[in-house]
């Protein structure tokens, strides 16, 4: 079950609520209209594929909670029509290039999530994507800011720059701790290929979000 998924049921992008740590956790507002009962809409969710749970909380709004976070990846992919057209003026000096700098620590984050497309294609890492194996705590807190996108993309007001940020960090630290290419002697499992396609998600959410700031995503650095 992904955003845009539950954006078309409900008629409004859902809101990423939580940590993910445990449970991949979306928010609903109270559906107005007909057919807006928020029981009835709770059950008809429930009998849905990839939704293990919907709360009903106070005042109309619904839990969702999703059983494969992982799935959203699927629904990112590159701009439509190429690389994102590039708006704006960036808020990010180019230097100095260390974590001190907003713009160094994204920029670098999409060269690293380029990095391992290319490296992981060097390794022979592929096979079906299984989002289910994205559950390590670090693949999680990715996948929940990865879950803001969808959202973003339809707010007046997106904050694209500090997303990115977020984005960036959280990737990072999966970068580091949960490695998306094997290491030395160790073949390539379909771990490694979750978090390959993982990665691809990283890499075009902060092209997106490079462009809506002004700046084009680096290959390299």
């Amino acid at each position: 079950m992904t955003p845009a998924r539950l954006d078309e049921l409900l008629g409004r992008p859902p809101i990423p609520r939580g940590t993910w740590a445990r449970e991949a956790v979306y928010l609903c507002p109270p559906v107005a209209g007909p057919g807006g009962d928020p029981e009835a809409t709770a059950g008809r969710l429930r009998a849905l594929d990839g939704v293990s749970d919907v709360r009903v909380r106070p005042g109309g709004f619904l839990e969702i909670v999703v059983a494969v976070p992982g799935e959203l990846v699927t629904g990112i992919g590159p701009a439509r029509a190429g690389a994102p057209a590039v708006t704006g003026s960036s808020p990010w000096e180019d230097l100095p290039r260390t974590w001190a700098n907003p713009g160094f620590a994204v920029r670098y984050a999409h060269v690293r999530a380029v990095a391992v497309q290319r490296w992981a294609a060097e390794l022979g890492v592929g096979g079906r994507f299984a989002p289910e194996l994205l559950d390590d705590r670090l693949d999680r807190a990715v996948l929940r800011v990865l879950a803001e996108a969808h959202g973003r993309r339809a707010s007046r007001d997106p904050g694209w720059a500090a997303y990115a940020l977020r984005l960036a960090l959280a990737y990072h630290d999966a970068f580091e701790g949960a490695g998306a290419l094997p290491v030395g002697d160790e073949e390539p499992s379909p771990l490694h290929a979750a978090r390959v396609r993982l990665a691809r998600a990283v890499r075009d959410v902060l092209a997106e979000a490079l462009a809506a700031v002004g700046e084009a995503a680096p290959g390299r650095m």
